[in-house]
Protein backbone atom coordinates (compact mmCIF):
# COMPACT_ATOMS: atom_id res chain seq x y z
CA UNK A 1 0.00 0.00 0.00
CA UNK A 2 1.49 3.40 -0.82
CA UNK A 3 -1.32 6.07 0.05
CA UNK A 4 0.22 9.81 -0.30
CA UNK A 5 -2.67 11.36 1.71
CA UNK A 6 -0.52 10.21 5.07
CA UNK A 7 2.00 12.13 6.31
CA UNK A 8 5.72 11.39 6.21
CA UNK A 9 5.81 12.46 10.10
CA UNK A 10 3.04 9.60 10.62
CA UNK A 11 5.11 7.26 8.84
CA UNK A 12 8.18 7.86 11.45
CA UNK A 13 8.61 4.50 13.31
CA UNK A 14 10.10 4.07 16.70
CA UNK A 15 9.64 0.37 16.25
CA UNK A 16 7.01 0.00 19.00
CA UNK A 17 5.57 -2.94 19.77
CA UNK A 18 1.83 -3.93 19.07
CA UNK A 19 0.11 -6.97 21.21
CA UNK A 20 -2.48 -8.67 19.89
CA UNK A 21 -4.95 -11.28 22.41
CA UNK A 22 -6.89 -12.98 20.24
CA UNK A 23 -9.61 -15.60 21.38
CA UNK A 24 -7.78 -17.97 18.29
CA UNK A 25 -5.30 -17.57 15.77
CA UNK A 26 -7.41 -15.42 12.50
CA UNK A 27 -8.76 -17.83 10.17
CA UNK A 28 -9.19 -15.60 7.01
CA UNK A 29 -10.35 -18.51 4.89
CA UNK A 30 -13.12 -19.54 7.93
CA UNK A 31 -14.68 -16.06 9.19
CA UNK A 32 -14.61 -12.39 8.68
CA UNK A 33 -13.19 -11.90 11.62
CA UNK A 34 -10.09 -13.35 10.50
CA UNK A 35 -10.06 -11.16 7.86
CA UNK A 36 -10.60 -8.25 10.11
CA UNK A 37 -7.85 -8.82 11.98
CA UNK A 38 -5.52 -9.59 9.37
CA UNK A 39 -6.50 -6.11 7.93
CA UNK A 40 -5.81 -4.32 11.77
CA UNK A 41 -2.12 -6.52 11.57
CA UNK A 42 -1.80 -4.72 7.75
CA UNK A 43 -2.62 -1.08 9.48
CA UNK A 44 0.31 -1.01 12.26
CA UNK A 45 2.63 -3.04 9.96
CA UNK A 46 2.07 0.00 7.75
CA UNK A 47 3.35 2.43 10.52
CA UNK A 48 6.43 0.37 11.46
CA UNK A 49 5.06 -1.23 14.20
CA UNK A 50 5.97 -5.10 15.11
CA UNK A 51 3.34 -6.88 15.60
CA UNK A 52 3.42 -9.54 18.26
CA UNK A 53 -0.06 -11.97 17.82
CA UNK A 54 -0.67 -14.23 21.02
CA UNK A 55 -3.83 -16.84 21.98
CA UNK A 56 -4.49 -18.87 24.37
CA UNK A 57 -5.83 -21.50 21.73
CA UNK A 58 -3.35 -24.12 19.25
CA UNK A 59 -3.35 -22.84 15.56
CA UNK A 60 -5.69 -24.84 13.43
CA UNK A 61 -5.47 -25.76 10.11
CA UNK A 62 -7.24 -23.10 8.86
CA UNK A 63 -5.13 -20.65 10.75
CA UNK A 64 -3.22 -17.94 8.61
CA UNK A 65 0.71 -18.28 9.09
CA UNK A 66 1.45 -15.32 10.71
CA UNK A 67 5.01 -16.02 10.41
CA UNK A 68 4.75 -15.03 6.92
CA UNK A 69 4.30 -11.65 7.01
CA UNK A 70 6.79 -11.19 10.03
CA UNK A 71 3.99 -11.27 12.96
CA UNK A 72 5.63 -13.42 16.28
CA UNK A 73 2.96 -15.91 17.29
CA UNK A 74 3.32 -16.84 20.99
CA UNK A 75 0.52 -19.47 22.80
CA UNK A 76 -0.39 -17.59 25.98
CA UNK A 77 -1.60 -19.72 29.21
CA UNK A 78 -4.45 -18.80 30.52
CA UNK A 79 -4.82 -18.21 34.28
CA UNK A 80 -0.93 -17.93 34.45
CA UNK A 81 1.73 -15.27 35.73
CA UNK A 82 3.69 -16.31 33.10
CA UNK A 83 1.05 -13.72 31.26
CA UNK A 84 2.47 -11.31 33.57
CA UNK A 85 6.02 -11.86 32.87
CA UNK A 86 6.48 -12.02 29.01
CA UNK A 87 3.89 -9.23 28.67
CA UNK A 88 6.25 -6.70 30.84
CA UNK A 89 9.43 -8.10 29.04
CA UNK A 90 7.22 -7.61 25.98
CA UNK A 91 6.18 -4.06 26.93
CA UNK A 92 3.81 -3.39 24.06
CA UNK A 93 3.00 0.63 22.91
CA UNK A 94 -0.34 -1.01 22.58
CA UNK A 95 -2.44 -4.15 23.24
CA UNK A 96 -5.61 -5.03 21.11
CA UNK A 97 -8.20 -7.62 22.08
CA UNK A 98 -9.89 -9.87 19.34
CA UNK A 99 -13.30 -9.51 21.80
CA UNK A 100 -14.53 -8.72 24.87
CA UNK A 101 -13.97 -11.86 26.42
CA UNK A 102 -10.53 -11.46 26.01
CA UNK A 103 -10.39 -8.33 27.41
CA UNK A 104 -11.89 -9.82 30.51
CA UNK A 105 -9.27 -12.32 30.16
CA UNK A 106 -6.36 -10.46 30.43
CA UNK A 107 -7.19 -6.56 30.69
CA UNK A 108 -6.77 -6.32 34.06
CA UNK A 109 -3.17 -8.10 33.89
CA UNK A 110 -2.61 -5.62 30.62
CA UNK A 111 -3.75 -3.05 33.29
CA UNK A 112 -1.04 -4.27 35.58
CA UNK A 113 2.05 -4.79 33.70
CA UNK A 114 1.89 -2.44 31.67
CA UNK A 115 -0.01 0.33 32.88
CA UNK A 116 1.35 2.91 30.09
CA UNK A 117 0.26 0.48 27.64
CA UNK A 118 -2.87 1.10 25.39
CA UNK A 119 -5.89 -0.93 25.73
CA UNK A 120 -8.00 -1.15 22.07
CA UNK A 121 -10.80 -3.43 22.36
CA UNK A 122 -11.78 -4.74 18.53
CA UNK A 123 -15.38 -5.74 18.89
CA UNK A 124 -15.74 -7.53 15.37
CA UNK A 125 -19.46 -6.97 16.44
CA UNK A 126 -21.77 -6.38 19.35
CA UNK A 127 -21.89 -9.73 20.73
CA UNK A 128 -24.98 -9.09 22.69
CA UNK A 129 -26.75 -7.05 19.82
CA UNK A 130 -26.86 -10.89 18.00
CA UNK A 131 -27.50 -13.06 21.21
CA UNK A 132 -30.24 -10.63 21.94
CA UNK A 133 -31.81 -11.24 18.52
CA UNK A 134 -31.60 -14.20 18.25
CA UNK A 135 -33.18 -14.97 21.72
CA UNK A 136 -35.35 -12.77 21.03
CA UNK A 137 -36.23 -13.72 17.65
CA UNK A 138 -36.19 -10.16 16.38
CA UNK A 139 -35.64 -9.65 12.47
CA UNK A 140 -35.26 -6.04 12.00
CA UNK A 141 -32.73 -3.89 12.96
CA UNK A 142 -34.18 -1.62 15.02
CA UNK A 143 -32.75 -1.21 18.54
CA UNK A 144 -34.77 -2.19 21.51
CA UNK A 145 -33.51 -2.28 25.22
CA UNK A 146 -34.69 -6.05 25.56
CA UNK A 147 -30.93 -6.10 24.31
CA UNK A 148 -29.80 -5.30 27.47
CA UNK A 149 -31.61 -8.02 29.61
CA UNK A 150 -28.54 -10.20 29.40
CA UNK A 151 -25.15 -10.69 31.02
CA UNK A 152 -23.92 -10.52 27.56
CA UNK A 153 -24.73 -6.48 27.09
CA UNK A 154 -23.25 -5.95 31.08
CA UNK A 155 -20.03 -7.47 30.45
CA UNK A 156 -19.57 -6.10 26.58
CA UNK A 157 -20.51 -2.86 27.99
CA UNK A 158 -18.09 -2.74 30.37
CA UNK A 159 -15.28 -3.82 28.33
CA UNK A 160 -16.21 -0.95 26.40
CA UNK A 161 -15.88 1.06 29.25
CA UNK A 162 -12.85 0.04 30.60
CA UNK A 163 -10.62 0.14 27.12
CA UNK A 164 -8.95 3.22 25.93
CA UNK A 165 -10.81 2.79 23.05
CA UNK A 166 -12.85 0.44 21.27
CA UNK A 167 -13.33 -0.35 17.43
CA UNK A 168 -16.84 -1.02 15.83
CA UNK A 169 -17.09 -2.23 12.94
CA UNK A 170 -20.54 -0.88 11.76
CA UNK A 171 -22.15 2.64 12.05
CA UNK A 172 -24.99 0.82 13.03
CA UNK A 173 -23.91 0.25 15.86
CA UNK A 174 -21.52 3.45 16.69
CA UNK A 175 -25.10 4.86 16.89
CA UNK A 176 -26.96 2.19 19.02
CA UNK A 177 -24.13 2.81 21.59
CA UNK A 178 -23.74 6.47 21.47
CA UNK A 179 -27.19 7.63 20.75
CA UNK A 180 -29.54 4.71 22.64
CA UNK A 181 -26.97 4.00 25.48
CA UNK A 182 -24.67 7.31 25.68
CA UNK A 183 -21.45 6.14 25.37
CA UNK A 184 -19.38 8.86 24.97
CA UNK A 185 -18.05 8.77 21.01
CA UNK A 186 -14.62 9.40 22.77
CA UNK A 187 -13.86 6.08 23.21
CA UNK A 188 -15.05 4.88 20.04
CA UNK A 189 -13.88 4.72 16.17
CA UNK A 190 -15.67 4.10 13.46
CA UNK A 191 -13.81 1.67 11.65
CA UNK A 192 -15.48 -1.03 9.21
CA UNK A 193 -13.63 -3.42 6.64
CA UNK A 194 -10.51 -1.85 5.28
CA UNK A 195 -9.49 -3.01 1.69
CA UNK A 196 -7.12 -2.17 -0.24
CA UNK A 197 -7.97 -0.58 -3.78
CA UNK A 198 -6.52 -3.74 -5.42
CA UNK A 199 -8.78 -5.90 -4.11
CA UNK A 200 -11.26 -3.99 -5.97
CA UNK A 201 -11.79 -4.94 -9.63
CA UNK A 202 -13.17 -2.90 -12.56
CA UNK A 203 -16.59 -4.47 -13.77
CA UNK A 204 -15.20 -5.06 -17.05
CA UNK A 205 -12.57 -7.77 -15.35
CA UNK A 206 -15.48 -9.92 -13.88
CA UNK A 207 -16.82 -12.72 -14.93
CA UNK A 208 -19.77 -11.92 -16.90
CA UNK A 209 -23.60 -12.51 -16.50
CA UNK A 210 -23.92 -15.29 -18.98
CA UNK A 211 -20.64 -16.72 -17.74
CA UNK A 212 -21.91 -17.10 -14.19
CA UNK A 213 -24.72 -19.63 -13.20
CA UNK A 214 -26.88 -20.67 -9.75
CA UNK A 215 -27.21 -19.09 -6.02
CA UNK A 216 -24.93 -19.37 -3.79
CA UNK A 217 -24.19 -18.67 0.42
CA UNK A 218 -21.14 -18.46 2.14
CA UNK A 219 -20.35 -18.65 5.77
CA UNK A 220 -18.71 -20.32 8.83
CA UNK A 221 -21.61 -23.03 10.56
CA UNK A 222 -19.38 -22.21 13.72
CA UNK A 223 -21.67 -19.24 13.86
CA UNK A 224 -25.00 -19.62 14.70
CA UNK A 225 -26.73 -16.88 12.43
CA UNK A 226 -25.36 -18.86 9.50
CA UNK A 227 -26.74 -22.05 10.48
CA UNK A 228 -29.62 -20.46 11.16
CA UNK A 229 -29.80 -18.95 7.58
CA UNK A 230 -28.90 -22.58 5.74
CA UNK A 231 -31.82 -24.41 7.53
CA UNK A 232 -34.04 -21.32 6.14
CA UNK A 233 -32.80 -21.98 2.88
CA UNK A 234 -32.98 -25.82 2.84
CA UNK A 235 -36.81 -25.66 4.31
CA UNK A 236 -38.61 -22.75 3.02
CA UNK A 237 -37.11 -20.95 0.54
CA UNK A 238 -35.13 -22.92 -1.56
CA UNK A 239 -37.96 -25.40 -2.30
CA UNK A 240 -40.48 -22.44 -3.71
CA UNK A 241 -37.35 -20.53 -5.32
CA UNK A 242 -36.23 -23.55 -7.58
CA UNK A 243 -39.61 -24.36 -8.78
CA UNK A 244 -39.89 -20.79 -10.23
CA UNK A 245 -36.29 -21.42 -12.04
CA UNK A 246 -35.67 -25.08 -11.89
CA UNK A 247 -32.79 -25.53 -13.78
CA UNK A 248 -30.38 -23.85 -11.25
CA UNK A 249 -28.75 -24.65 -7.80
CA UNK A 250 -27.94 -23.79 -4.67
CA UNK A 251 -24.17 -23.86 -3.01
CA UNK A 252 -23.46 -23.83 0.71
CA UNK A 253 -20.07 -23.16 1.51
CA UNK A 254 -18.99 -23.17 5.20
CA UNK A 255 -15.97 -23.80 7.40
CA UNK A 256 -16.77 -26.34 10.39
CA UNK A 257 -20.22 -28.02 9.39
CA UNK A 258 -21.21 -30.98 11.73
CA UNK A 259 -22.59 -34.47 9.99
CA UNK A 260 -26.49 -32.71 10.29
CA UNK A 261 -24.84 -29.69 7.92
CA UNK A 262 -23.85 -31.90 5.51
CA UNK A 263 -26.69 -34.65 5.45
CA UNK A 264 -29.09 -31.39 4.42
CA UNK A 265 -27.52 -32.18 1.02
CA UNK A 266 -29.65 -33.62 -1.60
CA UNK A 267 -29.24 -33.52 -5.77
CA UNK A 268 -32.24 -34.17 -6.23
CA UNK A 269 -33.34 -30.64 -4.73
CA UNK A 270 -30.00 -29.59 -6.15
CA UNK A 271 -29.23 -28.31 -2.82
CA UNK A 272 -25.03 -29.15 -2.45
CA UNK A 273 -23.32 -28.61 1.27
CA UNK A 274 -19.63 -28.38 0.41
CA UNK A 275 -18.37 -27.24 3.65
CA UNK A 276 -15.37 -25.53 3.73
CA UNK A 277 -14.00 -23.62 0.44
CA UNK A 278 -9.97 -22.91 -0.10
CA UNK A 279 -10.91 -19.88 -2.70
CA UNK A 280 -14.23 -18.16 -2.05
CA UNK A 281 -13.45 -15.69 -4.51
CA UNK A 282 -13.08 -18.45 -7.32
CA UNK A 283 -16.86 -19.66 -5.84
CA UNK A 284 -18.40 -16.50 -5.76
CA UNK A 285 -16.78 -15.02 -8.97
CA UNK A 286 -18.60 -18.38 -10.89
CA UNK A 287 -21.76 -17.24 -9.15
CA UNK A 288 -24.90 -15.34 -10.38
CA UNK A 289 -26.78 -14.47 -6.62
CA UNK A 290 -25.18 -14.41 -3.26
CA UNK A 291 -28.62 -15.17 -0.98
CA UNK A 292 -28.26 -14.31 2.80
CA UNK A 293 -31.57 -14.60 4.68
CA UNK A 294 -29.88 -14.01 7.93
CA UNK A 295 -32.55 -14.22 10.82
CA UNK A 296 -30.32 -12.41 13.45
CA UNK A 297 -26.94 -10.92 13.84
CA UNK A 298 -24.81 -8.22 13.94
CA UNK A 299 -21.86 -5.85 12.63
CA UNK A 300 -20.59 -6.58 9.40
CA UNK A 301 -21.46 -9.22 6.74
CA UNK A 302 -18.20 -10.49 5.33
CA UNK A 303 -19.66 -12.81 2.92
CA UNK A 304 -21.29 -9.12 1.73
CA UNK A 305 -18.48 -7.76 0.71
CA UNK A 306 -16.57 -10.88 -0.62
CA UNK A 307 -19.55 -11.07 -3.15
CA UNK A 308 -19.14 -7.57 -4.41
CA UNK A 309 -15.77 -7.94 -4.47
CA UNK A 310 -15.99 -10.29 -6.96
CA UNK A 311 -19.48 -8.87 -8.81
CA UNK A 312 -21.69 -10.92 -7.25
CA UNK A 313 -25.08 -9.24 -6.67
CA UNK A 314 -26.84 -10.30 -3.41
CA UNK A 315 -30.36 -10.54 -2.06
CA UNK A 316 -30.36 -10.07 1.28
CA UNK A 317 -32.76 -10.17 5.05
CA UNK A 318 -32.34 -6.83 6.74
CA UNK A 319 -29.74 -7.74 9.18
CA UNK A 320 -27.36 -9.06 6.06
CA UNK A 321 -27.36 -5.99 4.96
CA UNK A 322 -26.82 -3.92 7.81
CA UNK A 323 -24.12 -1.16 8.12
CA UNK A 324 -22.94 -2.02 4.62
CA UNK A 325 -24.94 0.74 2.08
CA UNK A 326 -25.95 4.18 2.45
CA UNK A 327 -29.48 4.39 0.85
CA UNK A 328 -27.90 5.36 -2.50
CA UNK A 329 -25.36 2.42 -3.18
CA UNK A 330 -27.16 -1.00 -2.93
CA UNK A 331 -25.86 -4.08 -5.32
CA UNK A 332 -28.63 -5.94 -3.22
CA UNK A 333 -32.49 -6.44 -3.33
CA UNK A 334 -33.09 -6.62 0.60
CA UNK A 335 -36.05 -7.90 2.16
CA UNK A 336 -36.88 -9.57 5.58
CA UNK A 337 -40.46 -10.89 3.80
CA UNK A 338 -39.83 -14.71 2.64
CA UNK A 339 -42.10 -14.32 -0.48
CA UNK A 340 -40.56 -10.85 -1.63
CA UNK A 341 -37.45 -12.37 -0.89
CA UNK A 342 -37.93 -15.23 -3.56
CA UNK A 343 -39.12 -12.56 -5.90
CA UNK A 344 -36.09 -10.55 -5.44
CA UNK A 345 -33.86 -13.19 -6.34
CA UNK A 346 -36.21 -14.53 -9.35
CA UNK A 347 -35.79 -10.82 -10.60
CA UNK A 348 -32.31 -10.62 -10.08
CA UNK A 349 -31.09 -13.85 -11.67
CA UNK A 350 -33.27 -13.49 -15.17
CA UNK A 351 -32.64 -9.75 -15.58
CA UNK A 352 -29.61 -9.16 -17.28
CA UNK A 353 -29.53 -5.50 -17.00
CA UNK A 354 -30.96 -5.31 -13.32
CA UNK A 355 -28.03 -7.78 -12.49
CA UNK A 356 -25.65 -6.14 -14.12
CA UNK A 357 -26.69 -2.73 -12.33
CA UNK A 358 -26.39 -3.99 -9.21
CA UNK A 359 -22.74 -5.51 -9.52
CA UNK A 360 -21.43 -2.11 -10.62
CA UNK A 361 -23.68 -0.34 -7.87
CA UNK A 362 -21.79 -2.72 -5.04
CA UNK A 363 -18.61 -2.15 -6.65
CA UNK A 364 -19.28 1.32 -6.29
CA UNK A 365 -20.27 0.42 -2.49
CA UNK A 366 -17.07 -1.42 -1.79
CA UNK A 367 -14.69 2.53 -3.57
CA UNK A 368 -17.02 4.71 -1.15
CA UNK A 369 -17.23 3.11 2.09
CA UNK A 370 -14.51 0.31 2.42
CA UNK A 371 -11.17 1.64 1.22
CA UNK A 372 -8.38 1.18 3.85
CA UNK A 373 -6.99 5.10 2.90
CA UNK A 374 -10.31 6.52 3.80
CA UNK A 375 -9.50 5.25 7.34
CA UNK A 376 -5.83 4.87 7.85
CA UNK A 377 -5.02 8.70 8.84
CA UNK A 378 -7.93 8.53 11.36
CA UNK A 379 -7.24 5.44 12.91
CA UNK A 380 -3.60 6.45 13.60
CA UNK A 381 -4.51 10.12 14.47
CA UNK A 382 -6.51 8.81 17.35
CA UNK A 383 -3.87 6.12 18.49
CA UNK A 384 -1.36 9.64 18.85
CA UNK A 385 -3.55 11.49 20.42
CA UNK A 386 -3.89 8.72 23.11
CA UNK A 387 -0.34 8.47 23.05
CA UNK A 388 0.02 12.00 24.62
CA UNK A 389 -3.42 11.93 26.78
CA UNK A 390 -3.74 9.00 27.60
CA UNK A 391 -4.11 9.86 31.51
CA UNK A 392 -6.00 12.54 31.20
CA UNK A 393 -8.36 10.42 28.91
CA UNK A 394 -8.50 7.52 31.36
CA UNK A 395 -9.74 10.48 33.96
CA UNK A 396 -12.38 11.95 32.05
CA UNK A 397 -14.00 8.35 31.65
CA UNK A 398 -14.93 7.75 35.42
CA UNK A 399 -17.29 4.88 34.91
CA UNK A 400 -14.22 3.24 32.98
CA UNK A 401 -11.99 3.96 36.18
CA UNK A 402 -14.83 2.14 38.40
CA UNK A 403 -15.52 -0.84 36.55
CA UNK A 404 -11.44 -1.07 35.63
CA UNK A 405 -11.57 -1.30 40.00
CA UNK A 406 -13.75 -3.79 40.27
CA UNK A 407 -13.79 -5.64 37.49
CA UNK A 408 -9.59 -5.95 38.32
CA UNK A 409 -10.30 -7.07 41.32
CA UNK A 410 -12.79 -9.78 40.65
CA UNK A 411 -10.88 -11.06 37.67
CA UNK A 412 -7.40 -10.86 39.55
CA UNK A 413 -8.28 -12.81 42.66
CA UNK A 414 -10.94 -15.30 40.64
CA UNK A 415 -7.52 -16.20 38.24
CA UNK A 416 -5.68 -16.16 41.38
CA UNK A 417 -7.70 -19.11 42.65
CA UNK A 418 -8.12 -20.97 39.56
CA UNK A 419 -4.35 -20.72 38.93
CA UNK A 420 -3.75 -22.52 42.73
CA UNK A 421 -6.22 -24.83 41.91
CA UNK A 422 -4.34 -26.39 39.12
CA UNK A 423 -0.92 -26.04 41.30
CA UNK A 424 -2.80 -27.99 43.65
CA UNK A 425 -2.12 -25.80 46.44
Amino acid sequence: MSYNLISTKLLESKSSIVFFIGSVFPEPKSSAAGSRILQLVAFFQFYGYDVVFGSVSKPSEHSFDLNSIGVKQVHLQLNNTSFDEYITDLNPHCVVFDRFMTEEQFGWRVAESCPNAIRILDTEDLHFLRKARKTANIKTTNFSTIFLKNDTAKRELASIYRSDLSLIISEEEVNILTKELNIDASLLLYLPFLLDSTQIPNQNQLPSFEERKDFVFVGSFIHPPNADAVALLKTQIWPKLRKKIPNTSLHIFGSYPKSHHLNLQNRKERFFVHGFVDDVDKVLSSSKILLAPLQFGAGLKGKVIDAMRNGTPCVLSEIAAEGIFDASQKNAFISSNETHFIEKAVELYTDENRWTSMQAKGLLTLKSRFLAKDFYLIFIKRIQFLETNLEANRLQNFTGILLQHHSMQSSKYFSKWIEAKNKGL
